[in-house]
């Protein structure tokens, strides 16, 4: 009887124990990155789950059973569980070839129907590769050829470097010296798709340099920018234009300098260059969230003008004394994002900001690739860990679809809206969108519609290759915001760290400049930069129209080159003598060199306000900002060609920027002594 006692209890004790559960976890991949989308299964049950965006599971499964983990295209791979409680699985491609890896220069392929060796790289792919062929110069990958279909639309996407580009296949090989590359990627279509979006829908070509940072010719975009002229003043007396508090153009300029690039001139704007410095500016005493300042000098690179100067500085706030805030991280996380100066170095810049938010300030991140998603809701800035890790977990792959994201953010934006506070979307990209609404007026369309929320905007622009800074100019300009160019972590600390409310927080919207200058003294002038800033003058005094905004400590400093009256000048051309217009200039304003006019709208009104300055004609000794400034200028006419530089040489521009750096605290004029010096 014992015995029979005995034998039950332990049958039931193995029942009990082949009954039990366990939960296992863990993420699955390829050598590309993790899989979304695998199945993973309970060996023999329909029990399963599939993996998340990030390819993580998690599944409740008996002690002692097997997990099945498939894919399409992919080997079906069992594991038994054991004493387990994480599984990561790392899958292989199926028998059909899906992806070829060149590393060096041997190939290394996962088909189990061949392999091949490549002696020299720049043979052409279609002779080295299995699975790959050429047709009419373009390379095709295997799985994606039709007869039916126009050859010259099947072209793959190729990828450099983890920048997209638009270039052929053989022409890139060109340009990349062999030694230099790390490994190729060669992507079948469906594989391609779903890991780079529906741009690589023909197969993708991936291509890692040793250096990690090759760069292809001609895929950055800018807007075209056209020299502003000398204007003669009897025929027009008045100068108009929206401020710029945008310094893009500077850290964009300094990265291309560095890494020894030739300079588009487009790319080069004044204006922002001289704007990424600090200068001396008193704060405003009055009613006014700003104070105006002006000099008059001898221009340094010709006898014959003089420069002057209009500087705003913004009320500076203490950050205690910011108001809260409600920010929405809209960041790219597409493919194009996926180079270390893109998405990794945006996530350390956001990653800044976020250790500085209090507690009544709230965090929402929205991301977009191929789609939109919300992958944070909000979230109060003392809960820094939750905001830290969502960061953490961003990974880039797919097309970019900017539009549905700005839609998405600036939805979740008005949703959170604070009363009084500060509303904004802060967006991170490289500006390539090429899903939905992308071109740039459609941006311009959706961003001047979106900015009636009352939302602002602060652009980020990150990476080069593929870089849209004229995409990413108008978002700023029309979604009443800035833009800035983070090119390394110190920039990033710039602008989220020294720079934090200019760059969060605004105290005064649609800050135009009229400036009328008095024939009797002026008989021309230019306006060095603000090219694309330029406002027709009746535009001043309607409050319909668009300009700058100005955010807290933000300087924004304005130089117009000037013709003295009775002194010849090259540039002077002569007009045709007027029949009804006669000037009527009273005595009284026969010291006066010109009448500065400012509007600007509080940030919640649609009302402007207007301040007038004059200025007399009083030539003084350049002040050691407007040495500095002056060397600037003519550093930035010097990269762009000018045709008014007066054959100034570097080595002027050099005399002036040393002369007007002896007040640099944070060391950035020294930076441009640096600059200047290594070209």
């Amino acid at each position: 009887m014992f015995k029979k006692l005995t034998f039950t209890i332990l049958l039931f004790s193995v029942l009990i124990l082949n009954g039990q559960t366990k939960t296992i976890s863990g993420v699955v991949s390829d050598e590309s990155g993790p899989l979304p989308g695998v199945t993973v299964l309970e060996k023999g049950t329909t029990n399963g789950t599939e993996t998340d965006f990030d390819g993580k599971y998690s599944l409740k499964v008996s002690e002692k059973s097997t997990l099945v983990f498939s894919f399409v295209g992919m080997k079906t791979t069992e594991v038994k569980i054991k004493n387990k409680t994480t599984i990561n699985v790392l899958m292989n491609a199926d028998a059909v070839l899906d992806e070829v890896i060149v590393a060096g220069y041997g190939i290394s392929s996962r088909s189990t129907r061949k392999s091949k060796k490549v002696n020299k790289l720049h043979q052409k792919i279609s002779n080295q590769l299995q699975g790959v062929s050429s047709a009419n110069k373009n390379i095709r990958i295997r799985g994606t050829n039709c007869s039916r279909c126009n050859p010259n639309k099947k072209v793959p996407l190729y990828i450099v470097d983890g920048v997209p580009v638009k270039s052929n296949y053989n022409s890139i090989l060109k340009k990349i010296d062999s030694k230099e590359i790390e490994s190729v990627n060669i992507y079948k279509s469906d594989k391609a798709k779903r890991f780079f979006g529906e741009s690589a829908k023909n197969g993708c070509i991936v291509i890692t340099t040793k250096k990690g940072n090759y760069r292809i010719e001609d895929e950055d975009a800018y807007a075209r920018i056209y020299e502003n002229q000398f204007k003669n003043v009897n025929t027009s007396p008045l100068s108009t234009f929206s401020i710029d508090v945008d310094k893009a153009s500077y850290s964009n300029i300094r990265r291309m300098i560095n890494n020894g690039q030739k300079i588009p001139s487009d790319a080069v704007k004044i204006e922002e260059m001289i704007n990424y410095f600090d200068y001396n500016y008193p704060q405003p005493q009055d009613e006014h969230p700003f104070s105006i300042n002006t000099e008059l000098v001898k221009t340094p690179w010709n006898s014959n003008t003089k420069l002057v100067r209009i500087g705003l500085q913004g009320k500076e706030y203490k950050q205690e004394n910011l108001p809260a805030s409600n920010l929405i991280f809209l960041i790219d996380v597409s493919g194009s994002m996926g180079a270390s100066n893109k998405l990794p170095l945006s996530k350390k810049a956001f990653k800044l900001l976020t250790n500085q938010l209090r507690e009544k300030d709230k965090v929402s991140i929205v991301v977009y690739a191929g789609a939109a998603g919300v992958v944070l809701k909000p979230t109060n800035g003392n809960n820094k860990d939750r905001i830290l890790k969502a960061l953490d977990n961003l990974e880039a792959g797919g097309s970019t679809a900017g539009g549905r994201g700005i839609e998405l953010a600036y939805k979740l934006a008005k949703k959170n809206f604070v009363k009084n506070g500060n509303n904004r979307v802060i967006l991170a990209t490289d500006g390539d969108f090429n899903v939905g609404a992308s071109s740039n007026k459609a941006m311009e369309e959706l961003i001047e519609e979106k900015r009636k929320s009352g939302v602002f905007l602060s652009v980020l622009g990150f990476g080069y290759g593929n870089y849209k800074d004229d995409k990413l100019e108008i978002l700023a300009d029309k979604g009443n915001g800035n833009h800035a160019y983070i090119d390394t972590m110190q920039e990033a600390q710039k602008v989220f760290g020294k720079e934090f409310g200019g760059t969060l927080f605004t105290i005064a919207k649609d800050v135009k400049i009229q400036v009328e200058f008095n024939p009797k003294k002026v008989q021309a002038y230019r306006l060095i930069g603000y090219e694309n800033r330029l406002l027709n003058d009746e535009d001043f005094v309607d409050d319909t129209k668009d300009a700058g905004e100005l955010g807290s400590g933000h300087t924004v400093t304005a130089l117009y080159e000037v013709v003295p009256v009775g002194v010849e000048s090259k540039y002077l051309k002569n007009i045709p003598k007027l029949k009804y217009t006669k000037n009527n200039n009273q005595d009284k304003y026969n010291e006066e060199l010109l009448t500065v006019k400012f509007r600007y709208k509080e940030p919640s009104k649609s009302v402007s306000k207007e301040i007038v300055k004059v200025m007399k004609d009083v030539t003084i000794d350049a002040s050691d900002d407007m040495k500095f400034i002056a060397s600037v200028a003519l550093f930035g006419m010097q990269l762009k060609k000018s045709a008014f530089t007066n054959n100034a040489k570097k080595k002027d521009v050099l005399k002036l920027a040393n002369s007007g750096s002896l007040n640099d605290e944070n060391g950035y004029r020294k930076e441009f002594v640096r600059l200047v010096k290594s070209l």
